[in-house]
């Protein structure tokens, strides 16, 4: 089960202002709560103009991090952004992406539960989504990834899917800044706060589990965070880790992406 704050963010996000029943799920910030009636009735009245293509993607991040983390995070922040902007809607994440070769296990294929995809299949599931929602009406299509290892691709897609739309009011944006902040804003404040680069890491070390603890808490197993250091498959050194040092990371991922998004979605007037 997730903790109560997570559990509460949820709801939050699912039901706005509004209270439980019928008209609160109609008012929800996910795709996958709403009725189609209720979809075309708010993208009709103007109210909906932007769908997030959320993309997360399931790997080992220690012994200490659970295998769903990227989706995880990129359905919550990816409802946060939404919400921010007020007329934005999240998809579903994509949670199968490239994660290297299966047979011989490159990268995170070496351990058990992690599922990759070759980047072609991951690429065409992006166009296709995109290319749904612009059928449905979406003027603005979001592309944004919790995982570093396929920013360049979530590009090329936007491009490709921008030349194909060329003479279409629909417009596909990449947000880089939402994975940026990850590697800017928030490790230059866990500096700040006095961590050295070795703690900080790059995988499932202190950035990586306090971002994850200050989301959801209970997809970390605190026990083990001195059983990370050293461990295969981790970068860094998960044992300072705390959801305040978290709390460092989630809301430039949160304001870059918005301010983003907003800017991408002005330069198209």
């Amino acid at each position: 089960m997730r903790v109560v704050g997570v559990v509460s963010l949820l709801v939050a996000l699912c039901l706005g202002p509004f209270g439980p029943g019928a008209d609160a799920a109609a008012h929800s910030l996910y795709l996958e709560d709403l009725t189609w009636t209720e979809l075309r009735d708010a993208l009709a009245a103007g109210t909906t103009t932007t769908i997030i293509i959320p993309v997360g993607g399931t790997e080992q991040s220690g012994p200490q991090i659970a295998l769903g983390k990227h989706n995880i995070r990129a359905h919550v922040l990816a409802g946060r952004i939404a919400q921010a902007l007020g007329d934005t809607l999240v998809a579903p994440v994509v949670a199968y992406v490239p994660e290297g070769n299966i047979s011989p296990p490159t990268e995170h294929m070496r351990f058990p539960g992690t599922i990759s995809i070759p980047e072609s299949a991951f690429k065409a599931t992006l166009v296709a989504a995109a290319q749904s929602f612009r059928q449905a009406g979406f003027r603005h299509v979001v592309l944004l990834g919790d995982h570093g290892g396929y920013q360049a691709a979530l590009k090329s897609v936007a491009a490709e899917l921008n030349r194909d739309w060329a003479k279409s009011t629909t417009r596909a944006h990449f947000i880089a800044e939402y994975y940026a902040a990850t590697r800017t804003a928030y490790v230059q404040a866990l500096r700040a706060k006095g961590l050295s680069e070795a703690e900080i890491g790059t995988h499932a070390g202190t950035a990586d589990t306090s971002l994850m603890l200050a989301i959801d808490p209970a997809a970390v197993r605190t026990d083990r965070l001195g059983e990370a250091h050293g461990a295969l498959g981790v970068q860094g050194d998960a044992r300072p880790s705390t959801a305040a040092l978290g709390q460092l990371g989630v809301e430039p991922i949160i304001q870059e992406s918005v301010a983003a998004i907003r800017k991408a979605r002005q330069d198209q007037r």
